[in-house]
């Protein structure tokens, strides 16, 4: 692998209850983060294809990290979404490499197919910022039940020389979704929005 990896993290949100009413079966998120270095830091490149690698190795590894820790099938996952966040000396558009031409594919292979856009976010910022990751269904955009996010935070990063890139993967929309439109059942995935 071509990323320098300092860190990884992966951890599981289950939601059993929501305002008083029980989740069954409950809810679940699951998030994989990798710290990386930025090779890029401190100096303006024309050329990012360096981390464009990097966002397909990462694409791979940790979407199938968090489809292992919700202890499924990949085609059972439902949802997906990606977001990276660059330390003081990057810019927005090394997050924008990694995150954009090529994470998608070896992600959508870790879910079994992805036929709908990743949901993605970047920003700036430094050690225990929040990111919020952004989650929409994984074959259908329509989907309202599974229009929905998680925030992940880690008290050490990203320093200001590294890329904190997340990925998301659920089992499920929203708990107790009732705003109406496309459901999870009906959802064909064949253009990526119904």
């Amino acid at each position: 692998m071509s990323a320098d990896i300092r860190k990884l993290a992966v951890w599981v949100e289950e939601t059993h209850t929501e305002i008083g009413k029980r989740i069954d079966p409950p809810t679940r998120k699951a998030v994989a983060v990798a710290v990386i270095a930025n090779p890029f830091a401190g100096h303006y490149h024309d050329d990012l294809s360096e981390l464009m690698e990097i966002g397909a190795e990462l694409g791979g590894l940790l979407g199938e990290r968090a489809v292992a820790a919700l202890g499924i099938a990949p085609e059972q996952a439902e949802s997906y979404g990606k977001a990276a966040m660059v330390g003081e000396n990057g810019e927005l558009e090394h997050a924008a490499a990694i995150l954009h031409p090529k994470l998608g594919a070896p992600l959508r292979k870790a879910v079994e197919k992805g036929a709908a856009l990743v949901p993605s976010s970047k920003k700036m910022g430094g050690p225990g910022q929040d990111l919020d990751v952004p989650l929409g269904h994984k074959d259908a955009a329509y989907v309202r039940s599974h229009f929905d996010g998680v925030e992940v935070r880690l008290n050490d990063a990203p320093r200001a020389d590294e890329i904190l890139v997340a990925v998301a993967v659920t089992d499920s929309g929203r708990p107790l979704p009732r705003v109406g439109g496309l459901t999870h059942d009906e959802a064909e995935g064949k253009d990526g929005l119904r």
